[in-house]
């Protein structure tokens, strides 16, 4: 199976795919993709602990905005240093960077749930709703051969960007019952909007493929005769 072409367009791209190129020619040989796929492991492992011990002092949320850089250098940088080194192994690549992705999601997540900003209910239906939208990414990657990693303009990457921004407004403020509804009113709603985005993709998606593949109209066949009615036409005849 060919791999699905990857159509980039969120705001950040193209700023972000030459940084990343430029960054892969001046790396030493002896780094490969594995290793920044791991080290992408380690930052995000680093983002959750870092929300986690929030709870102690809100000076891990720097911690964690330090640790999102790590981990937007390995998980962006693994599949560019293959492409630039022609050493791309697309079923390899695409199910490890996959696996790695959701595992790293999870752990931000419940990171995110242990801090004493947001409901840990609310900061899990928001990874919930995450993966759904990845997902969805993955299935239209194989349904249509494109890979679509943004929602509108807005990817991966300003994800982080506004997780830093954020970190940086609540590492300022000192945490409260004031604080707390905020966040987790704000958070609620990214949620919402999420399953926004989702349902209209999803509606979009099905609209086309309703049209590539159109309902097949039956044609109705005679019933055979039964028995009895055989019967009868042979002892006419």
């Amino acid at each position: 199976m060919a791999p699905a072409k990857r159509e980039l367009t969120f705001l950040l791209a193209d700023p972000e795919r030459r940084l990343l190129c430029a960054v892969a020619a001046r790396l030493p040989a002896v780094v490969t993709p594995d290793h920044l796929t791991a080290l992408g492991v380690l930052g995000a492992l680093g983002v959750g602990a870092g929300y986690a011990l929030s709870r102690n002092s809100a000076a891990w949320l720097w911690a964690a905005s330090a640790c999102f850089v790590v981990q937007w250098l390995g998980d962006s940088l693994d599949g560019t240093l293959a492409r630039v080194r022609g050493a791309e192994r697309p079923r390899y690549g695409y199910y490890l960077d996959h696996i790695v992705d959701a595992f790293s999601t999870a752990v931000i997540g419940v990171g995110v749930a242990l801090s004493p900003y947001v409901n840990p209910c609310v900061a899990l239906g928001v990874v919930v709703v995450y993966l759904a939208l990845s997902i969805n990414v993955y299935l239209e990657s194989n349904v249509f051969g494109v890979f679509r990693l943004a929602y509108g303009r807005l990817g991966p990457t300003e994800v982080r960007i506004i997780l830093i921004a954020a970190n940086a407004v609540l590492a300022l403020i000192a945490p409260g019952p004031s604080l707390y509804l905020v966040a987790t009113a704000t958070v609620a709603l990214l949620g919402l909007a999420m399953v926004g985005m989702l349902g209209v993709r999803v509606a979009q998606n099905l609209l086309r493929l309703s049209r590539e593949e159109p309902r097949l109209s039956v044609v109705a066949h005679p019933s055979p005769l039964t028995t009895t009615e055989r019967l009868g036409i042979s002892a006419s005849a």
